[in-house]
């Protein structure tokens, strides 16, 4: 008698564990996710981590509503933010094969101009980033693309 006492003991507790894990709203795919920009460097980081790892929780969050960025080589090209947006969601778990290193140029209480410098095995990549406070958080104004 006891151990079907605790066979339909364990078997209800199976059910009401299996119902409660069902009954979780898992997070939409397209819904944004909040990340902390609160600091300029807070904020440089997540840029470098998108722009380097793939991350793509916040993206959206990360740049200006005027962000644009250049591309200086011999045909020179600018890209609005929904482009470079677009096309970072599609990296999105891509790490790229490169060294990462950050200098900050400039930095108030308002703005910061940093330097990322992407070192591949056959290129650098520098990439000159503006980030601004609007309200409490930061957010990346422009980036100046340059390769060599």
């Amino acid at each position: 008698m006891k151990t079907l006492v605790k066979t339909f003991a364990a078997a209800a507790l199976i059910a009401v564990s299996t119902f409660a894990m069902a009954a979780e709203t898992p997070v939409s795919k397209t819904e944004k996710a909040n990340v902390n920009l609160s600091t300029a460097d807070f904020a440089l980081d997540h840029y470098v981590a998108v722009t380097t790892e793939g991350e793509s929780a916040g993206v959206e969050q990360l740049f200006a509503t005027d962000f644009s960025q250049k591309i200086q080589a011999s045909n020179a090209q600018s890209h609005s933010r929904e482009a470079v947006i677009k096309s970072l969601k599609k990296q999105k778990g891509e790490r790229l094969n490169c060294k990462v290193k950050t200098d900050i140029i400039e930095e108030s209480a308002d703005y910061m101009v940093a330097k990322v410098t992407l070192k591949f095995e056959d290129f650098t990549k520098t990439d000159l980033v503006t980030l601004v406070r609007e309200g409490n958080e930061w957010k990346v104004s422009a980036s100046i693309n340059s390769y060599k």
